[in-house]
């Protein structure tokens, strides 16, 4: 079978003994993975050079696993004692690297002239402004429920447990970017402290434990009927998140990514997807994960964005559902 996957090479020249890497216009997973072998190559090389300079004058697009070669090879620089110093980064690229934070931690030369309200494309779902209607009215209704009954869930959860009745936890949203995730507070309240302890009953980048014994008494009951969940509105009302989306990782998952799984992050995670609403207790393998997010980006339409809400009600209210 010959193999049509096209070579892909990234030029590299010398200036005083410091290498630029001159990066292609556009910057996604199979561009991300080359350039993360090049630059890994470079730092290999037994060279006197304190820098390497990245080229970013022709790249007018770069999407989330492009963002995860340019972290990666960023911490590899780093143990190197080497910088990365872009160069000519230009606006769309620009764009995408403030809404990361990433200004505040690359060593960026020189750039275009950009406006902050510029942002960066990566899934259309994120540029549809129905999608996001859809998202700031759900938002409301959740909320609107989560006031009705939220002076029983915190009785209940203050009862039997010391501790906060809200839970937040730092996730990585769209293209990684951080934001604080709400969740009413389903385990004891060292729960992250004793996490090492609990066994991993997943493979790859995240973590599930079917017997959690850090999860309460009335936590179990919040995680089986999803209530637990509906502090999440307000991360939807935010904009942090959306309806239907992908599972939003913690920063620990995400350091454990290989360039081409941040492509599950080119769009905001939701607070249903394919995931929950195709076995999520039962999926163990990240790549099983992985593979449900790209079907999602690839599959996305507003009906389908429907579609997956609506199955989510029918298992929430499904008693023999088991979510968890």
């Amino acid at each position: 079978m010959i193999d049509e996957t096209p070579e892909i090479k990234f030029p590299l020249s010398f200036c005083q003994d410091s290498p630029t890497v001159e990066l292609p216009e556009r910057l996604t997973v199979l561009e991300a993975v080359v350039f993360k072998q090049t630059v890994s190559q470079l730092l290999q090389q037994n060279i006197s050079h304190q820098q390497i300079v990245l080229d970013f004058g022709k790249t007018r697009f770069i999407d989330s696993s492009g963002i995860g070669a340019l972290v990666a090879n960023f911490k590899s620089a780093q143990e190197k004692n080497i910088e990365l110093v872009l160069e000519s980064v230009q606006p769309p690229v620009m764009a995408t690297l403030s809404m990361t934070g990433l200004v505040d931690v690359l060593n960026i030369k020189s750039s275009a002239k950009w406006s902050r309200k510029e942002s960066p494309e990566t899934h259309p779902s994120v540029r549809s402004v129905i999608k996001r209607l859809i998202d700031i009215v759900g938002a409301i209704v959740g909320l609107t429920i989560t006031a009705i009954i939220f002076i029983p869930i915190a009785i209940a959860i203050k009862i039997n447990s010391p501790g906060s009745i809200l839970f937040h936890q730092t996730r990585c949203g769209w293209m990684g970017k951080k934001f604080q995730i709400w969740k009413f507070r389903s385990m004891c309240s060292d729960a992250e402290a004793m996490k090492k302890q609990i066994k991993n009953q997943a493979s790859g980048a995240f973590f599930k434990n079917d017997n959690d014994p850090r999860v309460t008494k009335v936590g179990n009951f919040l995680r089986r009927t999803s209530l637990d969940e509906l502090p999440q509105f307000w991360n939807v009302l935010k904009g942090d998140m959306s309806l239907v989306g992908t599972r939003p990782p913690t920063p620990e998952e995400v350091e454990a990514y290989q360039v081409p799984e941040w492509q599950r992050l080119d769009v905001k995670p939701g607070m249903t997807g394919e995931w929950q609403v195709n076995g999520r207790s039962q999926v163990r393998n990240f790549e099983d994960v992985i593979k449900l997010d790209l079907r999602y980006q690839s599959n996305w339409s507003l009906q389908y964005d429907l579609k997956l809400i609506l199955k989510t009600i029918i298992i929430v209210f499904n008693k023999n559902s088991g979510a968890v």
